[in-house]
């Protein structure tokens, strides 16, 4: 064999060798396409903004996930469903959660969506009412919700009134914004101020909106992205990388929510309000990332302190790790 055939034979080989190696380092670069799917806490609105639009302009995609974003029939299944495997991701809320592993549920928050509360009492401008001890006599409808009465009992209590007992509580459901315009009650609790407060104003019906926080209340997280311990001990790539991704969408909504809105309202298989979502998605942009906290950003003192208060008011069945029910090891 001539030394240029050798040669040539030596090039072939090492093209053949860098070509393999090529490939197993695309291989290694370019984690396999994984489904997930995450349950939504209700039907597609402004506060979901940020994971629509990083499955609309591909950042899901871009992550090598195929997600599947649903409303479950029922809502308030959730976190059963995450911490039973069934569901990836499910979206939440911070007292849910601690309720949930007071029981025994083993999910945890990997994401605070929403910096600070939008649960609210609210009343009718008419009505005169502007603060919590004005609500001394009147009625308050609430949905039945676990945590209606311990909100607004410390509520009441932070403003110089004795508690529950200076009001008449009247079980509504969710009718909260047609009994307050029938006059059935005269203040409701639960209402959410960047949305019952909306479709009261457009429907000609302004409200004073006392905020939890503001009266006595811890501050906590209202929406949280969830995940089971057992899918964070063995799929933590697969949580980074759609953590990345929805941050990614929701610095687009915090650029220019209404192109977000526009998203929404396209991608949505359920019908959405432009009117209550646009206006409710301006309102949620300084929820999203604050002077504080950048997006999905949580910490220990807001959850412990949170989770001391659900334990005052009898909303624990048993004590609770705080530390434990959230990570911040996902969120950069």
């Amino acid at each position: 064999m001539s030394k240029s055939t050798y040669i040539n034979l030596a090039l072939v080989v090492c093209a053949a060798l860098l070509l393999m190696l090529a490939l197993a380092c695309s291989s290694d670069s370019e984690p396999e396409t994984v489904s997930v799917k995450l349950a939504l806490d209700w039907y597609p609105n402004s506060n979901h903004l940020g994971l629509y639009i990083a499955q609309n302009k591909g950042y899901f995609a871009d992550e090598n996930l195929d997600v599947e974003l649903y409303t479950p029939v029922d809502p308030s299944t959730v976190l059963q469903t995450v911490g039973a495997g069934q569901d990836d991701f499910g979206i939440s809320y911070q007292p849910d959660v601690l309720m949930a592993r007071a029981q025994g549920v083993p999910v945890v928050s990997i994401a605070g969506m929403v910096q600070h509360p939008l649960n609210s009492v609210m009343a009718l401008k008419s009505s005169g009412i502007e603060r919590p001890s004005d609500l001394v006599g009147k009625k308050v409808g609430y949905p039945g919700l676990p945590t209606d009465e311990p909100l607004l009992e410390t509520m009441l209590k932070a403003d110089g009134a004795n508690g529950l007992g200076d009001v008449e509580l009247v079980r509504v459901g969710f009718n909260l914004t047609e009994s307050l315009i029938s006059g059935t009650v005269d203040a409701v609790v639960g209402a959410y101020w960047t949305h019952e407060s909306i479709l009261l104003e457009n429907l000609d019906h302004p409200v004073n909106i006392l905020k939890v926080q503001d009266w006595g209340v811890p501050d906590y997280y209202e929406l949280v992205l969830v995940a089971s311990e057992k899918y964070i001990e063995e799929q933590s790539d697969v949580i980074e990388r759609f953590t990345r991704a929805l941050s990614k969408g929701f610095a687009d909504a915090i650029s220019d929510p209404q192109a977000g809105v526009n998203i929404l309202i396209d991608a949505s298989n359920q019908e959405v309000d432009r009117a209550i979502e646009g206006p409710g998605a301006d309102l949620l942009v300084p929820l999203w990332k604050t002077d504080e906290a950048n997006f999905g950003v949580q910490t220990n003192a807001r959850w412990v302190g949170f989770a001391s208060w659900m334990q005052e008011t009898g909303l624990l069945s048993q004590e609770v790790d705080a530390s434990k029910a959230f990570t911040d090891e996902f969120i950069k």
